[in-house]
């Protein structure tokens, strides 16, 4: 995004409506950020030393061997959909198994002090993509933190609600990629800045999550939000569905196709919509990045950023830079 770009859309970023004498944080107090295509700098005076980390999500690796025969049924089509993609820069033909790799050359080049990799790594829990994953990961000899999204742990077509499946594929599967921590919660901490990761591949959120995230944003360091599915904003539409005022049964158009439980009938829970609204207003974050839509957005509410990702299946990533700042 150019400069010029980037300013209008500050200056035309809606502010989110919130209750009367809550004091709000402002642009100053949560420093300043710039974007240049996939290139992310946040500057301020809490940050001790320049370093950048790689945010990496929608890969859509569709590996998988004879250990997944008992489930073709169920990842048939996710196992068509990225086989071959073009290349977010280039245009040249390319397949999510060779961006995966070429992304993680490029963090060990540009010595990363983190590789975020936020859901959709896999387009179904495949043994062989988990495996295959792990085996990169340690050839890299990166640090990294892993979270789910909505296609990591789902199977179309079997039965059990979005959070049993989570729940059991997590545990299955994905549990090795986790490096033994929360899967549904963590956090990183590098030169002073905490990087606060949350699954929300069900689309919601959990009171222990709620929970962890006010715990966060209470130690006053400088945060970054991570998730896979982006916090709802002004007139975005489901793909922004976590907090989204009119995420329901009504307005859920893909269930059939992706052959799961339909969204509630009475949308978001009510501890959901509280995460949102307290996202908005954390005093000490920096930004919240996310991918899911497979498109790259800028959103700014509150003189807070959301920035999504396109996605890995092209080769996609961001570099995002975090930059002392004098006071």
């Amino acid at each position: 995004m150019k400069r010029r770009t980037l300013l209008s859309s500050l200056a035309l970023a809606p502010l989110a409506i919130h209750a009367k004498n809550t004091p709000q944080p402002t642009l100053s107090e949560r420093g300043t950020f710039a974007i240049d295509s996939n290139r992310v700098r946040f500057f301020h005076a809490a940050i001790r030393e320049r370093f950048s980390i790689l945010f990496v999500a929608d890969t859509h690796l569709f590996i998988d061997d004879a250990r997944g025969e008992p489930y073709r049924q169920y990842s048939a089509r996710m196992a068509k959909a990225y086989n071959q993609t073009k290349h977010f820069q280039t245009g040249e033909p390319t397949n999510p198994e060779k961006c995966f790799q070429e992304t993680l050359a490029i963090a060990q080049k540009e010595k990363v002090s983190l590789v975020a990799l936020i859901g959709d790594i896999m387009s179904f829990p495949s043994e062989a993509a988990v495996d295959w994953v792990s085996q990169q990961l340690k050839t890299a000899n990166l640090p990294y933190v892993y979270t789910a999204g909505n296609h990591d742990w789902h199977y179309e077509g079997m039965s059990g609600s979005a959070r049993e499946l989570r729940d059991t594929w997590t545990k299955k599967r994905l549990f090795p990629l986790y490096q033994d921590e929360n899967p549904l919660m963590t956090v990183r901490e590098v030169n002073g800045v905490r990087f606060v990761v949350i699954d929300n591949s069900i689309y919601e959120i959990l009171p222990e999550q709620l929970a962890f995230f006010r715990k966060e944003v209470a130690t006053g360091k400088p945060l970054v939000l991570m998730v896979h599915i982006p916090l709802y904003a002004p007139e975005r539409g489901m793909g922004f569905g976590c907090g989204h005022p009119e995420w329901s049964a009504k307005t859920d158009r893909n269930y059939e196709l992706e052959r799961r439980q339909r969204w509630p009938e009475a949308g978001h829970t009510e501890v959901t919509m509280t995460f949102h609204k307290e996202v908005m207003k954390a005093p000490n974050l920096l930004g919240v990045f996310a991918g899911h839509t497979h498109n790259q957005s800028l959103d700014v509410v509150n003189g807070l950023p959301q920035i999504v990702t396109n996605p890995n299946a092209t080769g996609a990533y961001l570099k995002i830079e975090f930059v002392p700042q004098s006071r």
